[in-house]
């Protein structure tokens, strides 16, 4: 396994991580509010919305970079079992689809995060830039993981690696 695989496969471990600890923080504040809201033992707290917000998004996103490095998140089986260099083919082409909706991420990410650099949250007063920028970040990480699947499909097709 070359530097780089170990490199990907550390981060994509390091991402299974994070999603476990982001699921699990969740918890926490969507508890705080289903109890607030049906017992009178704790007092309704409004910050936990938005922090429950925040912490979905950032689960949706660390889900979705796991998804492509897994190959799984943007996958529809359409066509039938096809010969190793056909299917190397197709995920190529599905690859590039992905591929643009990475870069789509960095590019309006960037942009996105700019716009909440100075701001705050309104209830947790949290710096926004924290949210926004797990959109350029996603898209980055796609674009990582792409490149190494891209690899392995153009391998494939050249012949020189098995599928």
């Amino acid at each position: 396994m070359t530097f780089w695989r170990k490199l990907t496969a550390a981060y994509s471990g390091l991402l299974s991580l994070l999603l476990v600890f982001s699921v699990a923080i969740l918890i926490v504040p969507v508890s705080l509010q289903i109890f607030s809201r049906y017992t009178a033992l704790i007092p309704s707290y409004i910050w936990t919305e938005e922090m429950a917000r925040f912490l979905f998004i950032w689960m949706i996103m660390i889900g979705a970079m796991i998804g492509v490095r897994e190959g799984t998140h943007f996958e529809v089986d359409l066509w039938p079992r096809l010969k190793p260099r056909a299917e190397a083919a197709v995920r190529l082409m599905a690859n590039i689809g992905v591929l643009a909706m990475a870069l789509v991420f960095v590019w309006a990410g960037i942009e996105f995060t700019r716009f909440g650099w100075n701001r705050t949250s309104e209830l947790a007063d949290l710096p926004l830039w924290m949210i926004h920028v797990a959109w350029p970040l996603t898209g980055f990480t796609w674009l990582v993981f792409l490149g190494e699947q891209m690899w392995d499909n153009l391998m494939v097709l050249s012949g020189k690696e098995r599928a």
